[in-house]
C-alpha cells in the first residue's frame, strides 16, 4: 500500500461520487435485531420492532431522489443498516420499490447485516435486485449466533452471484488477536474483511488499548480485492495536486485521518443519512438535523463547512471534501 501523506492532503472522497453524479443514502431502518450480542451498545438494538410504515419509506425514497435531482445528482447509492435490516417485515417490498426505478444510469444498493437469513430468502433478494448495476454487502459476523463455517459459504453464495461482499470486524483490543485469527481464515476462503478501530459508545473517537503493531496492521492488512486485484475505492489529493489512492474510508481511523472541522463538505448536499426518523447530514455531524422522515426534510442546496471534530464513520468520511 502506497505512503499517503495525510498532514499534506487537501481533498478527498470516494471515486464513484468524485466522477459521478451519485447520490448516497445511509439509511438505519430501525434498531430491531434478531440478535442479542452480550457486546452491543443497547441503544444500537432493541428485540421489539421499531420499524415505520412501508408507505413512508416509499415515499421517502422518491422524496430523496426528487431533491437530489434538483441538485443535479441522477444516479444512486442506496445503504441500508440497523438493527438488522433483514429482520425487518417489508424489507424485500422496500427494495423492490427502490429497485423499481429505471430512470438512473447507475443506481446500486449495500446492506449491513448479519446474514441470518435462509438461501431462500437471499435468492429472493437476489432476483429483486438483478438489475441495479452493483450490489454489495458488509457482512458482520458475530461468534455468539453465526457458525464460522456456515457464514462463509453464505458470503462465497452471494460473491458468486455478483455481489460484493466485505466481512467487517470490529476490533476489540483486547479480542485483537482471535478476531485477527478468524479474518485470516475467511481471507484464505477469497473473502474480503475489514478491520475496523473500535469507537468509543458516543462514536467520537477510537478506543485505547491497540499496541503500535496492531495499528499498523489496522492500516494496511488485507487490502480490499477483486478477482485477485486490489481495489481503490477512495481518492485523495495533496496540495501539490498529487493524488493517493486507498482502498477503503474505514482505514482512515486506523491512520488518526479523521479531523476535518472547518473544510468544505458534501454532507448533506451529495449524501444524506436517516437514523430511524431523523433525516441528518451525516452520522457524525453536530446539530445538523435536515428534518424528519414524517414532517418532511430539505437537503442543502450546496456543500457546507464541516462543523464537527471528529469524522469516526466510513460513511461519513467518504463524502466528498476539500480543505479551505
Amino acid at each position: 500500500m502506497q505512503t499517503i501523506p495525510f498532514n499534506n492532503i487537501t481533498s478527498l472522497g470516494q471515486k464513484t461520487m468524485l466522477d459521478n453524479p451519485l447520490f448516497n443514502v445511509s439509511w438505519i431502518l430501525g434498531r430491531f435485531c434478531n440478535y442479542k450480542c452480550s457486546y452491543c451498545w443497547p441503544y444500537a438494538n432493541t428485540d421489539k420492532p421499531d420499524h415505520q410504515e412501508l408507505s413512508l419509506y416509499k415515499s421517502t425514497i422518491d422524496e430523496i431522489k426528487r431533491q437530489a435531482r434538483d441538485n443535479g445528482y441522477t444516479q444512486f447509492h442506496f445503504s441500508f443498516s440497523g438493527g438488522e435490516p433483514t429482520a425487518y417485515k417489508d424489507f424485500g417490498e422496500l427494495i423492490e420499490h427502490y429497485c423499481s426505478d429505471t430512470a438512473p444510469e447507475y443506481q446500486s444498493l449495500h446492506m449491513t447485516t448479519n446474514l441470518s437469513p435462509g438461501s431462500k430468502w437471499w435468492n429472493k433478494w437476489l432476483e429483486a435486485t438483478k438489475g441495479l448495476q452493483r450490489r454489495s454487502i458488509t457482512a458482520s459476523f458475530h461468534a455468539e449466533f453465526a457458525n464460522e463455517q456456515e457464514f462463509g459459504d453464505k458470503c462465497l453464495q452471494l460473491m458468486k452471484a455478483g455481489v460484493y461482499v466485505t466481512i467487517n470486524q470490529v476490533m476489540v483490543p483486547e479480542m485483537f488477536e482471535e478476531l485477527y485469527s478468524r479474518l485470516e481464515r475467511f481471507a484464505a476462503r477469497g473473502i474480503n474483511v475489514t478491520l475496523k478501530p473500535q469507537s468509543d459508545p458516543t462514536a467520537s473517537y477510537v478506543v485505547h488499548g491497540y499496541s503500535e503493531e496492531q495499528i499498523t496492521r489496522m492500516q494496511t492488512g488485507f487490502p480490499q480485492q477483486i478477482k485477485g486485484e486490489t481495489i481503490a475505492q477512495i481518492e485523495l489529493k495533496d496540495a501539490q495536486g498529487v493524488t493517493y489512492d486507498l482502498d477503503q474510508a474505514e482505514r482512515f481511523n486506523a491512520f488518526g485521518f479523521n479531523k476535518f472541522k472547518g473544510w468544505e463538505c458534501n454532507a448533506g448536499y451529495q449524501g444524506i443519512v436517516i437514523r430511524e426518523n431523523e433525516v441528518k447530514r451525516s452520522y457524525s455531524c453536530h446539530e445538523q438535523l435536515l428534518g424528519t422522515l414524517s414532517e418532511g426534510f430539505n437537503i442543502f442546496d450546496s456543500p457546507r463547512k464541516c462543523v464537527t471534530p471528529t469524522c469516526v464513520s466510513s460513511a461519513d468520511s467518504k463524502i466528498p471534501k476539500r480543505k479551505l
